[in-house]
């Protein structure tokens, strides 16, 4: 196959398709997303069975008990992809939307309003409901996508485009506004990567591989959702009860995530205290544990931390541990090992929280909750299509909103430049 016409070929089509969802009502763009979850509905039983296929395949790729997790789709897993759907449908409109208006003091009208991108392309790994969330995500917002998923999920990802593509027929629609590679070529995310003209922006989801490689071969906009190595602080004016149930939840309640904790910081002056029993809580939930010097003075039968685990995103019931200071200390550690995803401190004081959002670097900061709350269909979204972890265009959980660009309108009155 020549993967370059291949991929041509897709996304001259996809472009033709989103001119059509440009000029389409949100309306008809709502009751497109409700015709798809309807679709998806309806489709459970193939969907499932292809996930079966995809699932006796998993011991031979060699996948971990976390992608093998991540793989597995149910009819609670279907009929949430679908709920995402309708949850999305439901939302404002963001395409057309006025982000600013105003009038110069020579009559010239400037309006600035949201529009769709165009043709997006989107690589990802082993969730096969990513199949579904980007999908719905780029026809709230009026852009044609081109998903690449991985070989550990191909059977999965096709067998949901073509519930989907029913749907975006019954609502006539193109379906050549949702296309699923039917290949997993490497050579395709590359071939991708460089459409330029075609494809206006990629996003990669995924191992850190998947995204240094698409980095390394894009010549179009990139929005990367890179490593999630979140931490918990708990700070000298912590409720101990609290801290210790968000520590817990933030790791053990899916370990696989990208926005389960990595690193527990606890503050010198409660570290007596607490170590001890948040130690004890999450050894019962099966987690190792994985300590400094400091901690290791408190739990001596914690395993040893190294360099490498202060930067490393397990994602697994595996944590590192480690006694600061004070806010500022932890503070320093955040923003020399963290990936910008996000960070959460635990606290009764007003002051130390607003210390910690100002002076932590990551897309989201939360103040008493556990980092699990990072999350699009959380954050009210619906669905997302990854975690931004970049400072331009979106950052954070992305949505329909943040799959839109912007246009200038400039109304006159016959006005010429002299």
């Amino acid at each position: 196959m020549d993967m370059t016409q291949y991929i041509t070929d897709l996304a001259q089509a996809a472009r033709k398709a989103a001119g059509v969802l440009a000029c389409t009502t949100g309306e008809i763009r709502d009751k497109a997303l409700l015709a798809c979850a309807a679709a998806l509905r309806e489709a459970s039983d193939d969907i499932q069975a292809a996930n079966t296929k995809d699932l006796a395949g998993a011991d031979e790729l060699g996948l971990t008990d976390a992608m093998t997790k991540r793989l597995v789709l149910n009819d609670a897993k279907v009929e949430g992809m679908a709920v995402a759907l309708a949850d999305i449908a439901a939302q404002v409109d963001p395409v057309g939307k006025t982000i600013t208006a105003y009038n110069r003091p020579n009559g010239l009208r400037l309006e600035k309003r949201r529009v769709p991108i165009g043709v997006i392309g989107i690589v990802f790994e082993s969730r096969p409901n990513v199949t579904s969330d980007a999908a719905g995500l780029c026809l709230k917002s009026g852009n044609a996508c081109i998903l690449r998923g991985g070989k550990e999920a191909i059977n999965s990802n096709l067998a949901i485009a073509a519930a989907i593509k029913r749907g975006l027929a019954a609502a006539c629609l193109p379906a050549e506004a949702v296309t699923v590679l039917e290949t997993t070529d490497r050579a395709a995310v590359s071939a991708m990567a460089t459409a330029e003209g075609l494809i206006d922006l990629i996003i990669p989801r995924g191992g850190h591989g998947l995204i240094r490689a698409v980095m390394e071969a894009a010549s179009i906009p990139v929005i990367k959702h890179l490593d999630g190595i979140c931490h918990v602080y708990v700070h000298a004016e912590a409720d101990l009860d609290m801290a210790e149930a968000i520590a817990v939840n933030a790791k053990c309640e899916y370990p696989a995530v990208c926005n389960a904790m990595e690193t527990l910081l606890v503050d010198a002056a409660v570290a007596e205290t607490f170590l001890p029993r948040v130690a004890a809580a999450l050894k019962d939930a099966g987690v190792e544990l994985r300590g400094g010097d400091r901690c290791r003075a408190i739990i001596p039968d914690m395993g040893k931390a190294t360099e490498d685990d202060w930067a490393t995103e397990y994602l697994d019931l595996v944590l590192s541990i480690r006694v600061v200071d004070d806010i500022a200390a932890a503070v320093e550690h955040i923003n020399t090992y963290g990936s910008m995803h996000t960070d959460a401190i635990v606290t009764r004081s007003i002051a130390a929280a607003e210390q910690f959002i100002t002076n932590v670097d990551a897309s989201s900061v939360m103040v008493n909750a556990s980092t699990r709350w990072a999350d699009g269909g959380r954050y009210g979204l619906g669905a997302e299509i990854g975690i931004s972890t970049d400072k331009l265009h979106a950052r954070g959980p992305m949505g329909a909103e943040d799959l839109t660009s912007t246009k200038w309108i400039v109304t006159g009155q016959g006005h010429v430049v002299e």
